[in-house]
């Protein structure tokens, strides 16, 4: 086994699949932030930026999901654990020369693990609701760029995501 292999946590010994054991771990204060974009044509994004879309307030109804998806992270990723959130803040940027909106996710606990796949999972949900709101304007959006921009609190201390990640 690599080096790479023997950091994997969800797998015990025999290679099944297991929730981690928490229990010996610092109760520590954590936060993290998490990236999306979904991109659209003209007619899509003129219809978010001018509140017209027949659905309704787009950005509200996102951030609405968002953070409804962070508090529900552990019923959709199977070996995560059920977290007490403190904070979730979803916020949005316009972004006219690339006719898209930048998805942010920002999630906080004060526990034993962190909440990477919470603000991770609330970044996607907000950026499927645009998605869902706009889908009559523009079937062709493209939601990318779902990254982890920066973490703190726990055992692996601060993280922050190089600029221009892995690409």
């Amino acid at each position: 086994m690599n080096t790479t292999e023997n950091k994997l946590t969800h797998f015990d010994a025999e290679g099944n699949a297991v929730m981690v054991d928490v229990s010996g771990k610092p109760v520590t204060s954590r936060e993290a932030t998490a990236h999306g974009i979904i991109t659209m044509n003209e007619d899509a994004f003129a219809a978010v930026q001018n509140g017209t879309v027949k659905k309704g307030d787009v950005l509200g109804v996102a951030r609405i999901a968002g953070i409804m998806a962070a508090k529900r992270t552990s019923e959709l990723i199977p070996l995560c654990h059920p977290l007490p959130l403190t904070k979730v803040q979803i916020e949005f940027e316009l972004l006219p020369e690339r006719r898209a909106v930048e998805a942010r996710c920002t999630a906080r606990t004060i526990g034993v693990t962190g909440v990477e796949m919470e603000a991770l999972t609330g970044v996607s949900a907000a950026l499927l609701t645009i998605y869902d709101m706009c889908k009559a304007v523009d079937k062709g959006m493209e939601l990318g760029e779902i990254h982890l921009v920066e973490k703190t609190g726990g055992k692996s201390g601060h993280y922050v995501r190089a600029e221009g990640g892995y690409v």
